[in-house]
């Protein structure tokens, strides 16, 4: 697994300390992108939270996220949170360390009370003293948060810095983009009230059970105001592969007003996402299709990746993003003058670079500046990289619906019906379209739009 390290710079830790306003929660900020450029410790927001100990959990939730794997568990994982501020909002995300689980806590306007929050996305830093302080606030007393450094320490940041280095997994990358995709296909399909969402989070396994008997239901459909487990999918249902892996939902349970789950029209595996309503906020986590199964191989970007218009359109949406907490494929087609499928590819592109996220409540997606590159995402995308080389090589030879793709020594038949392919392949054999098309396929496609082999060689 191809792997970087990025050093997170902060200026001093994360802390909960006294002040004359009372207990103030300073989380430190390093390296992030806002409107006015690149800045070192971007400083996003500075008043009171609605709910303070609502709001302490709810952060808890995302770093226990951003420090588990709920798979291969032996392995280290931590990377610090990611908070944008989208004008309206403070936004805190993290990836679980085996690709399978995204969480996001959403602080919305009736959450904070204070100075108009700024725009932009940096990592923040959630060290150990920290977890242990927030996990101690009992009660709502008032308390003060800085997102960034003290606006008179901002000038006087050139001492020395607290730094990590942590690993970056290209598979962390295509995870963030895959789960995007993924949720901009959900339904709503069940809500429950308070009392029916903690009844049924609570009789949730904690850790993983042994043995396929004991796994417990893999689909659940909504029933008389909650939830029923179901062995197969039935219309409505929803998939819920590693019910441990909603753990961290634990954690708000107290607080909880309602739950929200979303899943798509699926006839097997499938991911789904799980929110939970607070006071001023939302806690959601998306579940990828199997507890062993990250969402980094999913392959729902490739289709948009595969495509020569993606990237040209994808710099002129850069453009046009503005820290919106809701982006509008209608509003930006008419803006740039491109189609809606053209724009939906574009940031779906722009996705693979963390520029975008998707907000299931809102049903749009948001504006933020993850530090990944697209063409790195690209480029590690084992499928998409064979694809490339098998179309610039020569090897598919269309005939009407059909092709033929030499790959080795074997030669594979990919029939097309509308938008929808085939293959002869054991991929296709396999997975059948659910986890996106297959190399033989996607270089099928390529050819058919025209791609050229000097699109595919950077």
């Amino acid at each position: 697994m191809t792997r970087s390290v990025q050093a997170l710079a902060y200026a001093r830790p994360s802390a909960l300390a006294s002040s004359q306003v009372g207990p103030s929660l300073g989380l430190e900020t390093a390296g992030g992108l806002t409107p006015r450029g690149a800045e070192a410790h971007p400083r996003f927001f500075a008043g009171f939270l609605s709910d303070p100990r609502i709001a302490a959990r709810g952060l808890l939730a995302v770093a226990d996220v951003a420090a588990a794997r709920y798979y291969q568990r032996t392995l280290p994982a931590s990377l610090d949170p990611v908070v944008t501020g989208n004008g309206d909002r403070l936004r805190f995300e993290s990836f679980s360390g085996c690709c399978g689980v995204y969480a996001r806590l959403d602080v919305l306007q009736e959450g904070l009370d204070g100075q108009e929050t700024g725009h932009g996305t940096t990592n923040v830093d959630v060290n150990a003293p920290l977890r242990e302080a927030l996990s101690r606030i009992t009660a709502d007393d008032p308390l003060h948060l800085r997102v960034g450094p003290e606006e008179l320490a901002v000038t006087t940041l050139d001492g020395p810095v607290v730094e990590k280095k942590v690993p970056l997994p290209d598979r962390w990358l295509r995870g963030f983009a895959e789960a995007q995709v993924a949720s901009a296909r959900f339904d709503l399909r069940a809500e429950l009230t308070a009392d029916r969402a903690v009844a049924f989070l609570r009789s949730l396994p904690r850790t993983p059970s042994s043995g396929n008997a004991a796994r417990g239901a893999r689909w659940v459909v909504a029933s008389g105001g909650s939830l029923r487990p179901t062995t197969r999918p039935v219309p409505g249902a929803v998939c819920l592969p590693g019910p441990e892996r909603l753990v961290a939902l634990q954690r708000v349970l107290r607080d909880a007003t309602a739950l929200r789950v979303y899943g798509p029209v699926a006839d097997g595996a499938a991911a789904s996402a799980w929110e939970v309503l607070l006071p001023g906020m939302r806690l959601t986590l998306t579940l990828s299709p199997d507890s062993a199964r990250g969402f980094s191989g999913e392959g729902g970007v490739l289709e948009a990746l595969a495509t020569e218009d993606a990237a040209a359109d994808a710099e002129l949406m850069s453009v046009l993003l503005a820290w919106e907490p809701r982006i509008e494929p209608a509003s930006l087609a008419e803006q740039s003058g491109l189609s809606v499928e053209r724009v939906r590819a574009a940031l779906t592109r722009l996705g693979t670079a963390g520029r975008v996220g998707y907000d299931l409540a809102d049903a749009a997606y948001f504006h933020r500046e993850l530090p990944y590159d697209a063409d790195r995402a690209e480029r590690h995308n084992p499928r998409l990289v064979a694809a490339r080389r098998l179309a610039g090589e020569g090897a598919v030879a269309l005939d009407g619906s059909r092709a033929t793709v030499a790959s080795g020594d074997r030669r594979y038949h990919v029939r097309e019906s509308g938008s929808v392919f085939s293959c002869t392949c054991q991929w296709w054999a396999d997975y059948r379209g659910r986890r996106g098309p297959c190399k033989h396929a996607l270089a099928v496609r390529m050819v058919r739009r025209g791609a050229t082999v000097a699109g595919g060689a950077r």
